[in-house]
């Protein structure tokens, strides 16, 4: 038996199996699957990045998220990139240039990515807001 919300009741199309931690088992539920995309902390914020540029290198997406780490950034683009997200493009030449751009899929979380950042700017803190 698994747990439930009190006061909700399971979905109708999300089968139980959805409900295992990532990783175990592949998400079968759509709003499971679209979470194991955007797993991971920073991975919306790379995402929204690539909405905004349509494609970036490594460099363009530090120094837009500052605060991200190297490592934390390398990981969400993999990350993206087996999600089917991102595609890696590789210039030959030296030094050999890689530009990230989204797929076809990646700009189909738009509208999810869009309702985030409506959701947030609606429910931020009066300090927040300006």
């Amino acid at each position: 038996m698994t747990h439930q919300t009190v006061g909700h009741g399971p979905l109708a199309d999300c089968p139980d199996t959805a409900l295992v931690p990532p990783g175990r088992d592949a998400p079968q539920c759509p709003v499971d699957i679209t979470l194991a995309a955007l797993s991971g902390r920073w991975t919306p914020l790379v995402l929204r990045e690539f909405l905004r540029r349509g494609e970036a290198t490594y460099s363009e997406l530090s120094a837009a998220l500052p605060t991200l780490s190297d490592k934390v950034l390398s990981d969400r683009l993999a990350h993206l990139t087996a999600a089917g997200v991102v595609e890696r493009h590789r210039t030959p030449g030296w030094p050999p240039r890689v530009r990230y751009a989204l797929t076809a899929t990646g700009r189909r979380l738009e509208p999810v990515i869009h309702t985030m950042w409506e959701w947030g700017t609606a429910h931020q803190p009066e300090s927040g807001r300006g």
